[in-house]
């Protein structure tokens, strides 16, 4: 049996998830299946009740894909209750290079990622600067306040 991964995110306001970790991650909303025009249309097509979809739920996109084909599907899960504690679960976007990179390379690769999503929506919670360890990432929150490091 073939098994695939997705990765589901609960929240809020999915299209406000979909615009934003498709720019964290270089991901693209995923379009809807066979030439149909919404989500909404193309499960109607394949029999889901209209009682059972949320009012605008598939009217845009709720998933992001990534454009080769390697990273997981990302569903952004509508759901009615908000965040109320810490994620036991989070991303790491590693985007410094691994220990054999020099720090200051590292550091600067974070540095430049977390303006660009910082742009984006995120807010930073913490940064992890340990000079004596080699060791730089930063801890944000998405804009539903979903933690994700950039290390």
């Amino acid at each position: 049996m073939e098994m695939t991964l997705q990765l589901t995110i609960d929240c809020a306001d999915p299209r406000r998830l979909v615009a934003f970790w498709s720019e964290a991650l270089g991901y693209v909303p995923e379009p809807p299946p066979g030439g149909h025009a919404t989500w909404r249309d193309y499960w109607a097509d394949m029999g889901v009740p209209e009682e059972e979809l949320s009012a605008g739920a598939g009217d845009s996109p709720e998933s992001i894909i990534d454009p080769i084909g390697q990273g997981p599907r990302v569903w952004f899960q509508q759901v009615p209750e908000p965040k109320v504690a810490k994620n036991r679960v989070h991303l790491d976007l590693k985007v410094g290079g691994g220990r054999d990179v020099p720090l200051a390379i590292r550091t600067q690769r974070v540095t430049t990622v977390v303006e660009r999503l910082t742009t984006a929506g995120a807010a930073v919670l913490r940064i992890m600067d340990e000079p004596d360890m080699e060791y730089y990432a930063v801890v944000l929150q998405d804009p539903e306040g979903n933690e994700f490091c950039v290390v």
